[in-house]
């Protein structure tokens, strides 16, 4: 179970997020990378680190804007400071000890998705449905505009 919620909170992510039309998807999910970045501030755990990983991820996040690319890299390096964060016993939750641990497993599936170009995986539900119903002959549902 501490590796199987993680990976599902990932997904619940993408699907969530699904729900934001592009471009806003995107821009929000820059946001949140940048966010997720800070994430270890008010620990202090690493020192100076923090403020340079913050930095980096700002950064990073910044270029996310226009870019899925620099979405999942930040989620990457996330990743990573999750992991050195979690051998080094300085969980994200404090009263959490192996939080940084789940977090390192959830966010390398949101970079995925991310790296994917974040698709609707709503819409992709959709769409094969859609793909179905042709195969069997029926007509695709369109909507009144």
């Amino acid at each position: 179970m501490q590796y199987a919620a993680p990976v599902g909170i990932g997904v619940l992510y993408a699907l969530l997020m699904s729900l934001v039309r592009e471009p806003h998807r995107r821009r929000l999910n820059a946001l949140m990378v940048a966010g997720a970045g800070a994430a270890y501030l008010s620990g202090g755990g690493l020192g100076g680190w923090e403020f340079a990983f913050t930095a980096l991820v700002t950064c990073v996040a910044f270029r996310g804007l226009n870019s899925w690319t620099f979405i999942g890299v930040g989620w990457l390096l996330h990743t990573a400071w999750d992991v050195v964060h979690h051998l080094g016993g300085d969980p994200i939750v404090p009263f959490a000890p192996t939080s940084s641990l789940g977090c390192a497993v959830c966010d390398p599936v949101i970079a995925l998705w991310c790296l994917r170009g974040g698709p609707s995986l709503t819409g992709m539900f959709r769409d094969r449905g859609g793909d179905r119903r042709r195969s069997r002959g029926e007509p695709r549902a369109t909507m009144a505009r």
